[in-house]
């Protein structure tokens, strides 16, 4: 079987790519050819490296031509991110392919309304529009989550009426070696670790019991592997890959500071508060992830693909952590 992904030299391809290798794949990587694998792997010398630009090749309305022209019997689409791009693609591989994966977002779900939220719940995405601080509820950086519920709803119709053999994984926020995690503040600023660290004060937003959800870039490997094995269960089908647990803010920056033998120095501010004090950056970043507060089910891939993360959201964190404190982006 010929399996050609798409953006495999990401964190998840990573993991992917290797794995494919060893359960046998002929294996196309189809890159821009501006980044490399964060670990290094044996595997990817069988690996075939073709390289395109998606961007411009869409905008010529070449793409989907070019991934059809490769001959795959399998496609693993990572770096898909507007309707228009799943459009083209499926336009071409629409009956050329035996299956065709899609990485999504469990930020489909907007702000869910129980937890753990279920891949059957309705989608409520977050819409592109954004207003002032105060205006918090209106505060969406962008269209991320709506275009992939657009783009999850199109491939799974067409699946179900089958027209096209497809796939959607949505994983949480991924992390691992190589990969800067979202931190206890909920955005991605590397020195919020250095603070837990050195047992300096740290601001966490209102109570700090909002969530966000973690997974291992190879337990997301892991769950691409299942699906493309268990065709009969996964075809037509959507699952969240997550770690079996979403951690509170609170608790997560508890759990970081005792990794440094500190206990953690903690003050909570109301929200408008917290953005006086933190950069817009961080705090736009937070809300964004606050505001979602993912805590997604896995019991779907569980009982369909016999999924099982190895990874726990904090073992997850804590490898980042140290390759962190490996390349000196925080010192322990």
């Amino acid at each position: 079987m010929r399996v050609v992904i798409i953006g495999g030299s990401g964190h998840v391809g990573t993991y992917l790519v290797p794995r494919l290798v060893e359960a046998g794949y002929e294996v196309v990587n189809v890159t821009r050819g501006q980044s490399k694998p964060y670990l290094p792997n044996a595997a990817w010398n069988a690996v075939q490296s073709v390289t395109i630009d998606r961007v411009p090749a869409e905008q010529a309305g070449t793409f989907g031509a070019q991934i059809a022209a490769l001959k795959p019997d399998i496609v693993i689409d990572m770096v898909c991110f507007t309707l228009a791009s799943a459009q083209q693609i499926v336009g071409a591989l629409e009956g050329q392919v035996q299956h065709f994966l899609h990485c999504g977002t469990i930020w489909v779900h907007g702000s869910p309304v129980q937890q753990p939220t279920t891949e059957d719940m309705p989608r409520k995405p977050f819409r592109k529009y954004q207003l002032g601080v105060n205006d918090v509820d209106a505060y969406l950086l962008d269209d991320y989550g709506g275009q992939k519920a657009a783009i999850e709803a199109y491939l799974l119709d067409r699946a179900r009426r089958g027209m096209f053999p497809a796939t959607v994984l949505h994983p949480g926020h991924i992390v691992g070696p190589g990969h800067l995690p979202v931190n206890p503040q909920g955005n991605g600023n590397p020195k919020v670790f250095q603070q837990l660290a050195a047992g300096d004060e740290l601001l966490i937003p209102n109570i700090g019991m909002e969530t966000v959800h973690h997974v291992h870039g190879d337990d997301v490997a892991q769950a691409f592997i299942r699906a493309l094995q268990g065709w009969s269960a996964s075809v037509g089908e959507a699952f969240h890959v997550v770690s079996p647990a979403a951690l509170t803010l609170r608790g997560y920056a508890e759990s970081v500071a005792g990794w440094f033998g500190k206990p953690a120095n903690l003050r909570y501010l109301g929200w408008d508060a917290f953005c006086e004090q933190v950069p817009e950056r961080d705090w736009a970043a937070t809300w964004d992830h606050i505001a979602h507060s993912p805590n997604a089910s896995i019991a779907k891939a569980q009982r369909l693909l016999g999924y099982q993360p190895r990874y726990s959201s904090l073992q997850a964190v804590y490898e980042a952590v140290q390759w962190m404190i490996e390349n000196q982006v925080i010192t322990g």
